[in-house]
């Protein structure tokens, strides 16, 4: 996924109006004139560094002024204690970038991490890890570009990305004998354009009614593994399977070994836990030296 540029500068524009509404009152009432510094943003584990670019604009945002050296860019791996950016200049300015720069690149970094280990987990295997649109409301670019970042793919990016039918879309067809074939079937007939269509299932019964209804994917939803195989070899090609529904990083490995070619993972987006990273701001030696 393109890095959304777009996106990024809506979102930090936002995030700086929240923070800095009324201005930085602290830093106000404790400096009056410029305070020369240096800072550094450090990775506190080892990640996946995502949000970058979010940084580098809320500072300059900021303050044009400020002087930054990126040492990892979106995409670069980073051990804990490693450098991401060098930040030099008002040290006022600094501190009122300081949080919204960190929210980005700490929240964006942990999804891009996590996302990681899940493709690390099923190495070896023909499958796709894929996010859904579990998202922050607001954040959806950004979010599943971090995605891409860790070695996931993206699923779809709105409703209007492909015809997925759910178990409430099923809902509302129980009357029809055979519901989820009926929807393929409806879906295939009325479809603006050439756009996939995947249908979730919950049981054997409807893998069958699905591939009568000739769906480019069909949904496993909250299969245990062994449902997957049987599932997969009802299915024979016939059909893209995807898995979804309680997917972890202790059993993703066993729902590639049997069988599946895409799992999609809500929690990618909604239940990353943020990266730690933290910024570290110093005085530069030349002032140090004269103050003492």
């Amino acid at each position: 996924m393109k890095l959304p540029a777009a996106e990024i500068r809506r979102a930090v524009r936002q995030g700086l109006e929240e923070d800095l509404a009324q201005g930085d009152v602290t830093t106000s009432a404790l400096f009056s004139s410029s305070v020369p510094a240096t800072a550094n943003i450090i990775a506190q584990q080892p990640l996946i560094v995502a949000g970058m670019a979010a940084v580098v604009q809320t500072f300059l945002l900021v303050d044009p002024s400020l002087q930054l050296s990126v040492c990892k860019r979106d995409g670069d791996r980073a051990k804990k204690g490693q450098p991401l950016i060098r930040i030099e200049g008002d040290g006022r300015s600094i501190l009122r970038a300081e949080r919204v720069a960190l929210n980005f690149l700490q929240h964006l970094s942990g999804i891009a991490t996590l996302t990681q280990r899940f493709c690390r987990a099923v190495r070896g295997y023909p499958v796709s890890i894929l996010d859904t649109r579990k998202t922050l409301p607001g954040w959806r670019a950004l979010q599943k570009w971090a995605v891409s970042l860790g070695g996931g793919m993206n699923h779809r990016r709105s409703l209007s990305d492909g015809l997925l039918i759910k178990d409430n879309h099923l809902a509302f067809l129980q009357k029809e004998r055979r519901p989820v074939e009926k929807a393929c079937r409806l879906a295939r007939g009325n479809r603006p354009t050439d756009l996939p269509i995947m249908v979730e299932v919950e049981s054997l019964s409807e893998i069958h009614q699905a591939l009568a209804g000739n769906p480019e994917i069909i949904l496993l939803d909250n299969m245990a593994p062994s449902m997957v195989r049987r599932a997969v070899g009802i299915i024979k090609k016939r059909a893209l399977v995807e898995v979804s529904g309680g997917i972890t990083l202790k059993n993703v490995r066993v729902m590639a070994a049997a069988g599946a070619d895409r799992i999609s993972i809500g929690a990618l987006t909604h239940s990353a836990p943020a990266a730690a990273v933290s910024l570290i701001a110093t005085l530069p030696q030349r002032v140090r030296r004269r103050r003492s």
